[in-house]
């Protein structure tokens, strides 16, 4: 398989960064998205209180990825990425153990600090250990990620029929597993100062303004990515009648990425600049939600999912490959942690409105208007990508050093 030929080009730490990822991915979904039904079915809580268990998980993660960020760059990738993993631990095992709202608030807490930490640690240490192949290397992340994404949930509806203390016993023991893999395997990189304080790293990066536009432009992309939880899944049901058709979304995705991600990325590496192909990725994502705008029905829906994924496999390598070009090596991890910041606040606001949007459709008998409002948002993104590029406000990447042949 094309992938494990990839995977074993690229050293130890990424092979060991990528099944790292496919187990985050299986762990979290594992649990999270069956988290709301056992507090409020399982506990009795109020849907208010739900709500705060959630957001308080939520925002722990948003609100904290720069301090993940500037841990990794000041303290060594290596460190955060197991210390995040261990709290991520720690944090589902107490989801399992305990009841009453204090200790799942510290639950949430610490599963959400966990995700601040070794995320964008993990994407700095990446960037970092794939030098000049990193478009590839994200490439194979995304595939991995996409991967875990699924098998996830399916573990987690098999483990439910037992009960959901035994699915929260499994997503906590597969993050101790990657804890103890990475502290035995994950090579230990010499860390370099960035050469002034915490908040100086962080004016420079907030100083940057061609990458603070990126990462606003790259909202759309975010919001329409969260489709595949939110908006897709809701339209399958709605175009079936049935509750796993869902299921049938995320599979489909899966396979594609799996069959194409790494061709698409090694066709376009080499032709043009990347920030064409985030605003062709962008664009292609936009167009995945017109079918269901246009004519409702379960092959519209599956027709917008695939195109949803196509974008995500032109765009996603291509903007994790240009966040660490915006500014100097040292600090990268910032760099990811503020980007993740702002795209992940923005894109939180983006899926306020398309909710707005789901509710007012069904309501006034228009179904079309969340589907048209996402592709708002896509196309704004990729008309903003456009314009950055236009202004050669974009970095451009590295260009492989040629020896000059003889006369």
């Amino acid at each position: 398989m094309r992938t494990w030929h990839e995977m074993r080009g690229f050293p130890l730490a990424v092979r060991l960064l990528l099944v790292n990822q496919l187990g985050v991915n299986t762990g979290f979904y594992l649990l999270i998205p069956y988290l709301a039904t056992h507090l409020g079915e399982n506990l009795g809580m109020s849907t208010a209180v739900v709500g705060i268990v959630l957001g308080v998980r939520n925002l722990s993660q948003q609100g904290l990825f720069i301090i993940g960020g500037s841990a990794a760059d000041r303290l060594g990738a290596r460190g955060v990425i197991i210390a995040g993993c261990a709290l991520r631990t720690v944090g589902f095992a107490l989801f399992a153990l305990g009841d009453g709202l204090p200790v799942l608030l510290a639950a949430s807490v610490l599963s959400g600090l966990a995700g601040a930490l070794f995320n964008p640690a993990v994407r700095a240490y990446l960037a970092q250990e794939a030098g000049e192949r990193k478009a590839e290397a994200f490439a194979l992340f995304n595939v991995f990620a996409t991967t875990g994404a699924l098998v996830g949930p399916l573990l987690g509806s098999a483990l439910l029929l037992v009960d959901f203390r035994t699915s929260a016993l499994t997503a906590a023991g597969i993050f101790a597993v990657l804890t103890v893999a990475q502290a035995l395997v994950l090579p230990a990189r010499k860390v370099e100062p960035s050469g002034s304080g915490v908040l100086g790293d962080w004016r420079e990066v907030v100083g940057n303004r061609a990458f603070l536009a990126f990462s606003l432009a790259m909202v759309g992309m975010f919001t329409l990515e969260n489709q595949l939880y939110l908006l897709l899944p809701d339209g399958a049901r709605e175009a079936t009648g049935w509750d796993g058709a869902a299921g049938i979304v995320f599979l489909v995705g899966t396979v594609a990425n799996l069959a194409f991600q790494l061709r698409i990325t090694g066709y376009l590496k080499s032709r043009h600049d990347r920030a064409r192909w985030i605003a062709m990725g962008l664009a292609v994502m936009t167009l995945a939600f017109l079918p269901p705008a246009l004519a409702p029905g379960a092959v519209p829906v599956l027709a917008s999912a695939l195109l949803l994924y196509l974008g995500i496999m032109i765009a996603s390598p291509f903007v994790m490959e240009l966040i660490p070009r915006f500014g100097r090596p040292e600090l990268t991890g910032t760099y990811f942690g503020i980007f993740y910041v702002v795209s992940g606040i923005a894109a939180a606001a983006g899926n306020t409105v398309v909710g707005w949007a789901m509710d007012a459709g069904e309501s006034a008998g228009r179904a079309w208007l969340p589907w048209v409002c996402c592709a708002v948002f896509g196309a704004a993104s990729a008309g903003g990508v456009a314009w950055l590029r236009r202004r050669g406000a974009l970095p451009a990447p590295a260009e492989p050093v040629r020896e000059k042949a003889d006369a």
